[in-house]
């Protein structure tokens, strides 16, 4: 069992100063890495107006290489106080994933990747329907909460246990974009 850095896991009240934090450490990771960085891009809960979350601001940094990325990329993020996390690679295939904070609780995460990778779009639309259906929003609050109540400081079973609920929203995320864009092709 891997357990939660901080004890048990706690899912917070929306905090408005998550897209400050956010915005604060995207400068120090452009003001690192410079050119090599992409994109940027605020997600999970904390990127969601009005979601309770963890209080983690995770950062999906897009690069234009994996593995040049493994060369360029660990040393600035340890400068910057992030901690590397290699064993995740089985679990989150195609990324490098950073920790930020004392062991526990941890203040940011980042999930490095090249943007065409498939689990970018999905954190992106994702993270999009949340923020425009407020009662999906409210749902996936609920299924947090149940399962920090339920996983103590399980950190694997809180994050397996929110799958079901991702991969259904993801596809539904995906239907609303496209309907979004067959609208603005026949305007």
């Amino acid at each position: 069992m891997e357990k939660y850095g901080a004890g048990s896991i706690v899912v917070s009240e929306y905090d408005p100063n998550w897209p400050a934090l956010f915005e604060q450490e995207c400068m120090r990771i452009r003001h690192a890495l410079g050119s090599f960085v992409l994109v940027i891009e605020h997600m999970g809960s904390t990127a969601v107006p009005g979601l309770p979350s963890k209080p983690i601001v995770d950062l999906l940094v897009g690069v234009p290489s994996l593995e040049e990325a493994k060369e360029h990329c660990i040393e600035p993020f340890v400068a910057l106080g992030y901690k590397y996390i290699p064993e995740y690679a089985s679990w989150l295939p195609g990324e490098l994933f950073f920790r930020k904070g004392p062991p526990g609780p941890w203040t940011h995460h980042v999930h490095l990747m090249e943007p065409s990778h498939p689990r970018w779009e999905a954190r992106l639309v994702f993270r999009d329907y949340l923020r425009a259906h407020p009662e999906a929003a409210r749902a996936y609050a609920s299924v947090k909460r149940a399962l920090a109540a339920s996983s103590k400081d399980d950190i694997e079973a809180y994050r397996t246990g929110k799958d079901i609920f991702v991969e259904e929203t993801t596809a539904k995320a995906r239907a609303w974009r496209a309907s979004l864009g067959r609208l603005q092709r026949a305007n």
